[in-house]
Order: structure tokens, then sequence, then C-alpha cells
């Protein structure tokens, strides 16, 4: 139709003719509506039939397809644009959800892995949007609370799977749709709970997300929406001491004292909610829910040292209308009194845990480590008797047994007899040793084992030889007596050994260490054998046993020249020189040795010339030296540079001194030994300083042995022989020899002096 062929108002059509023309356009338009959306409701209505076959018993062990919500939430968004629809779509809609939301109802029913899963969270989540899209309907009562419930319900879940994000979404819509109502015009208590329970979860969704100013502003918020609840008041009172612990966990000042502002509104809130509440149980609840916050207002005070707040909280709580009798209540009134300075009210609480039969394990443990830290040593006797008070009144494991045991006992490095007695007496008790007697707390014997012996061994270093030795005996009460723990038992023999060798108890050392010798026969049992005889003075045991020592599997010559130091330490020289000779035994074997052959040697002659001896012995262990060095070489037996000059100068200053000292004896066989001995080692030195005075002490040595020769003759009264008459005339030819090079050597060093050129200058 052209526009000039439009009628003009004047003459248009009748007024019920364009009334009739109005509702056939809409009917049109609503039919075309419907053609549009009709299989979009097909698609979702179809999606949902998956979900439900799903959540069918038949399928419980098929996984949710994440495809099932994303085709839904495709369909939901071209649904969205068509909006607004007619109340029986909207009615259609409300059914859908419904059916959807049911379905993952019976899918986490069904699966407990589905039910945790993001599938299952988005499929509550399409649900939520479907019933907000639909909007209000006409004969649904209160649609915006189904809502908003939908919503909340939905960020409960999200919140579960840690989603902070999408959670916070769904709260946020949630509290948008109800906003709009008229909270004074909500009858409905659910409707009213669910005002309080969203503001809540946001604030614990906002906490999660560290966002503390927001999640504290929504819980001042949620105090205007107790609506005179006794539950409401519960409920946001929880939520006010589950900040509060979990600030009070962080351990640090500030946070303490956020902590007790947190726990301050708890406790106001339960007080309020105690006022309103009517039934009995609800009241039995509230007291309890206060005293509980109570208690950990009183652990906040502990821990910012307000000692007197903890003591007044406890007295609140033990002498209020519930009479609490919290296990917790000693412990906090006994650090509050320790940290007072009264050490006296302190161990009336903890002598007060033993009546209480509420108390847990770990909490008196925790309390007597607290009171041992105060009062240190003093507190000791204390510790035992509540520790053995418990064990007749409560099962106590082994493990308690060695936290106690370790705080009497005191830490590495501490030495105190008191404690340690204390600890002996405590460890010892025939019911401390029955916790430890079966399997499972063979862990904790063998830590109760090494604690006495640590601290028998700081005892032992510390010469504390009498309490060393009754800890060593305690520790030994927890070795079992079977054969893998036999190398443990030996070894504790040994060191009471010790520790009696120390008291002077020498036959108390001998039975322990006869003990040991049955159980693990040993150089360290022999050892200490032959230490016993040395202090007993029994010199033929211990040369007896040294013979015993070297039969040991375990022997190593190390234990030979330790045996000579004990002897010498002991004045036992008999004994030293048979340990030294046996040492000697193993030098021409040609093993490796960590003490030189030379100096075994010298500490020998040192010790025979100690005390009167066989003077023949002296010499064939110079004369040994002697021999051992034109076998391996000057160099190899002595040693190089001055430490080698050093040893051979030593054998010759000692030959020829004990060759004099034989003279003035009238030894005078021996004196030509020893003269000759000292001839040989004072040649074999080549000291270009001393050269002159060695040559002097050769010849004098050899002049000296020959007179020394004939002088034995005549004390003999016996005719020399050829032999010796050979000898001596070889010996004078040497002397004669090395007279005459010392005056040639002596004549060229005068010479090639500068005094010495000039002289011969001036004579020619």
């Amino acid at each position: 139709m052209r526009i000039a062929e439009i009628p003009s108002p004047s003459q248009g059509p009748s007024q019920s003719q364009s009334q009739s023309q109005q509702q056939q356009q809409q009917q049109s338009h609503s039919q075309f509506r419907f053609d549009l959306f009709n299989p979009i409701l097909l698609q979702i209505e179809s999606s949902i039939k998956k979900a439900e076959f799903l959540s069918s018993a038949s399928a419980a062990d098929h996984p949710l397809s994440p495809i099932i919500p994303d085709d839904l939430r495709h369909s939901l968004t071209l649904l969205a644009q068509l909006t607004p629809f007619p109340n029986s779509t909207k009615l259609h809609i409300w059914k859908l959800s419904y059916r959807l939301w049911n379905a993952c109802v019976d899918l986490a029913n069904t699966s407990a892995t589905c039910r945790s899963s993001t599938e299952h969270a988005n499929l509550r989540h399409v649900a939520s949007d479907l019933l907000y899209l639909a909007g209000d309907v006409d004969g649904v009562p209160s649609p915006a609370a189904k809502s908003a419930s939908f919503y909340y319900k939905t960020g409960l879940i999200w919140h579960s799977l840690k989603n902070f994000e999408l959670a916070s979404s769904c709260f946020e819509r949630a509290s948008d749709i109800v906003s709009k109502l008229d909270l004074t015009m909500v009858a409905d208590a659910g409707a009213k709970k669910l005002l309080l329970d969203l503001n809540i979860a946001r604030s614990r969704t906002a906490w999660q997300v560290s966002d503390r100013n927001l999640a504290v502003v929504l819980l001042s918020r949620a105090k205007g929406l107790m609506f005179g609840s006794p539950e409401h008041y519960k409920a946001l009172g929880d939520e006010y001491l589950a900040f509060g612990k979990i600030e009070l966990s962080k351990g640090e000042t500030h946070a303490f004292r956020e902590a007790l502002k947190l726990l301050n509104e708890a406790l106001d809130l339960y007080e309020k909610g105690l006022r309103l509440a009517r039934a009995r149980e609800e009241m039995v609840e509230f007291k309890a829910l206060r005293s509980k916050t109570l208690r950990f207002i009183s652990a906040v005070h502990l821990q910012v040292e307000e000692f007197e707040s903890v003591i007044k909280c406890v007295r609140l709580l033990r002498d209020g209308d519930c009479g609490d009798n919290h296990p917790s209540l000693p412990v906090l009134a006994m650090k509050a009194w320790l940290g007072l300075g009264r050490h006296g009210e302190a161990e009336k609480e903890l002598r007060g845990m033993i009546e209480n039969k509420g108390i847990p394990e770990s909490a008196w443990v925790s309390a007597v480590e607290t009171y041992f830290e105060a009062v240190g040593g003093a507190g000791a006797e204390t510790a035992m008797g509540v520790f053995m008070g418990l064990l007749d009144r409560c099962h106590v494991s082994a493990g308690a047994a060695v936290r106690v045991a370790h705080k009497v006992v005191g830490h590495a490095g501490e030495v105190s007899e008191v404690r340690a007695r204390v600890a002996a007496k405590l460890v010892s008790d025939e019911r401390v040793l029955t916790l430890f007697r079966k399997e499972p707390a063979a862990k904790h014997r063998k830590t109760m084992y090494t604690l006495l012996w640590n601290c028998a061994a700081d005892h032992f270093r510390s010469k504390g030889y009498e309490i060393s030795a009754e800890m060593f005996e305690k520790s030994m009460l927890y070795i079992p007596y079977d054969i893998e723990n036999r190398n443990l038992r030996a070894k504790g023999f040994r060191v009471l050994c010790l520790c009696y060798l120390g008291l002077s108890q020498l036959d108390r050392a001998q039975e322990y260490v006869n003990e040991a010798e049955k159980l693990e026969p040993s150089i360290a049992c022999a050892f200490l054998k032959f230490k016993i005889s040395l202090l007993k003075s029994d010199n033929t045991a211990a040369i007896n046993q040294i013979q015993s020592m070297m039969s040991c599997l375990d022997f190593t010559p190390d234990f030979l020249s330790l045996s000579a130091h004990e002897a010498v330490a002991c004045r036992a020289f008999p004994v030293a020189v048979a340990s030294l000779s046996s040492l000697l035994d193993f030098y021409s074997t040609g093993k490796s040795m960590i003490a030189r052959e030379v100096v075994v040697l010298r500490t020998l002659v040192t010790i025979l010339t100690q005390e009167p001896s066989d003077d023949s012995e002296i010499f064939g262990v110079l004369k040994r030296a002697c021999d051992r060095a034109i076998e391996l070489g000057a160099g190899c037996f002595f040693g190089e540079g001055e430490v080698g000059k050093r040893e051979q100068n030593w054998f010759a200053v000692a030959c020829w001194n004990l060759g004099t000292r034989m003279g003035k004896e009238r030894k005078f066989e021996l004196c030509a030994e020893f003269l000759l001995l000292a001839s040989k080692f004072y040649t074999a030195l080549s000291d270009e300083e001393q050269v002159d005075e060695n040559n002097v002490i050769v010849f004098r040595s050899l002049t000296l042995a020959v007179t020394a020769m004939i002088a034995s003759e005549e004390q003999t009264n016996t005719t020399l022989s050829n032999a010796k008459i050979k000898q001596a005339k070889e010996l004078l030819d040497r002397a004669d020899y090395e007279a005459h090079f010392h005056r040639k050597e002596s004549q060229q060093r005068r010479d090639s002096s500068p005094r010495g050129r000039k002289v011969i200058h001036l004579h020619a």
C-alpha cells in the first residue's frame, strides 16, 4: 500500500475492526516468538534428560561429561536474548530449573566423585541462572527467595571447590535479589535465615581471598539480621569464633590483637543468644560455646603475656553457672601463675591434674615441659610425682614417659646430679618399665636408652663417675635381652667398668669387664683387664694380659703402645718394657706402623735406665738400633735432616754415657761394648760443624774401649784370647787413623781460613 492510499483517520475503519486487527497482530507476534524459543527450550530439556539419566542408579558409574553444562550454558545465553517471556513460558523454565536442580541432588547423592567435581557445580549454576531468568511467576510463592536460595547453595559448592571468584559471584547475585525484598514483609523464618547466611557466606569467601576488612564489615552488617532468633546469634557467633581461632593460630603479635577482638564479638553474641534462648538444649549449647570462647580468650591473653587476665578468665569459667572443668584450664592457669612468678600456685595446678581424668596425655606432658622450663631442676621431684600419679590414674604411653624423662634429665650438656638422680628413680620404676616392654614401644625404648646413655656420658666427661655409673645402669634396663642387642649390653658393661675404675672400685670394675667378655670377647675387654691389673700393682698379671691382648681377633699394635703409656703412668716399668718389646717384633715383619721404630727403641732405652735393671738388656736394645740402622740405612731408620741427626746423636750420647758409667762401676766388659757402639754411632754422624768433636770422641771411644778390655783381663785374672788381642790391635789402628785424619783435616781447615793464608804468606 502506498502512503497516499493509507486512509485518513476520518476515513478509517470502525473501532471494533481496529481492536480485532491489533489482537491478530499480537497473536501473530506471540506465535513468532514461540517459534523462536521453543527449540531452545526443547534443547534445554534434552540436556536435562541426559543429566537425569546420569543421576539414575543404573548410570551411577558414568562420569558427568562437561558437554552437558556447556550445552546448557549456550542454550541459556540464546534464551536470555528473547526476554520477556509470557507467564506460561516462565512457568515452563521454572519447572526445567527445578528438574535440573533435582538431577544435581541425585548426582551428588549417588557419586561422591561427582559431588566434588566442577561439572556438578556448573550444572547447579545453570539451574540457578534458569530460575533467575524465569523471574516472577504468577502462582509461585516467594520466587525471589527461592532463586536467592539456589545461588546461595551453588556458591557454597564453589567455595568448597576453592573457586572463590565464582562463589563470590553467586553470593553477590543472591544478595542483589534479596536486597529488593522488603525485610519487614518477610515472614518465612527460612528466608530470614537466608539473609544472614548470605552475609556470613560472603564474609567467609572474602576472608579466603585475604580481604579481611570486607569480611569483618560483612559480619558487622549481619548483626542487623538477627530478628531476635537465638539460632541467628549462634550462626554469627560461630563465624566470629572461627575467624578468631584462625588469627590465634598465626602466632603473631598483631594477629593476637585481632583474634581478641573477634573472640570478644563472638562472646557477646553468645551472651545475647543465651538470654533469648528458651529451650533447655539451646541454653546448654550457648553456655558451652560461651565457655569455649572464654578459653580461647584466655589463650590469647596468655600469648600476649597478660597473665592476670588469664587468671580472671579461668576463675570466671570455674566459678560460673556452668562450672567448667575443661582439661585446658589447669594448663592455662599453671602457665599464667608461672608467668607471674608464683611457682607455688603453679605447682598446685600441676598436681591437681592428677585428679582430672579428662586431661589428655599431650596436655599434661606439655604442662610438665612448661613447668620445667620455668622452674628448672627444682621442679624435678614435682614432675616425677605428677607422672607417677598419672600412671596410677590412667593409661600413659611410652612416648609420654620419654618426654617427661627428657625434661627431667635436661638438655645435652646440662650436668645436674639432682636431676639425674630423680630421672634414675623415675625410669627404674617398675610401672614405667612396663610401658616399654610391649613391641609397639620399641622405638620409644631405643629413644629412652639413648637419652639415659647421653646423660650418663655427660656426667662421665665431667668426672661424676658415681652418678654416671648409676645412669649407665638405668640405661641398660632399656636394652632387650636378645642376640641382636648383645653388643649393646657388652658396651654398657665395659663403660660401667670404666666408671668404677674412676671410683677406684677395682673389684666391681673386674666384675663388669668379665660380664662384658662373656657377651663379646674383644680387645677392649682385654685392655680393661690389663689396666685393672696395673692398678692392682700386679705386674705379672699385666704382662700375661699383654699376651692375651695379642691373641684377640680385633687386636692392633696400637694397643701395645697404649699399654706402654698406661704402664709408665702407673710406674710399672717392667710392664712397659714388655709392651714395647712385643711392639718391636712387629717392625721386623714390615707392617706399616704409626710410631717409628727409632722412637720405640729410644723410649725403651729411656724406660730401662729409669730403674736398676740388667745393663746387658740396655746394650741389647742399643745394639738392635745400630743393627737396624745398618740394615735399613741411617736416613731411613733415624730420619732425614735435623730430626735424623738429633735421633742419631741421642743414641751416640746414650752409648758414651752408659760406657763411662760402666767404667766407673768397674764393669769393664760392658764398658768396652758400649764404647765400641758409641764409636759406631759417632762415626756415622756427618755434621760438618761438629766433625772435630765427633772425631775426638771416636778416638777416645776406641782408646777407652781397648783400655777397658785390658782392665777386664786384669780384673778377671785371665789372659786375652788371640781374637781379643787382634781386635784390640785393630781398634788401636783405627784410633791412630782417626787421630791422623783428625790432624790432617784440622790443618786443611786452618790453611783454608783467611788467617791461615795470611800466616803462610808472611812465612814465605
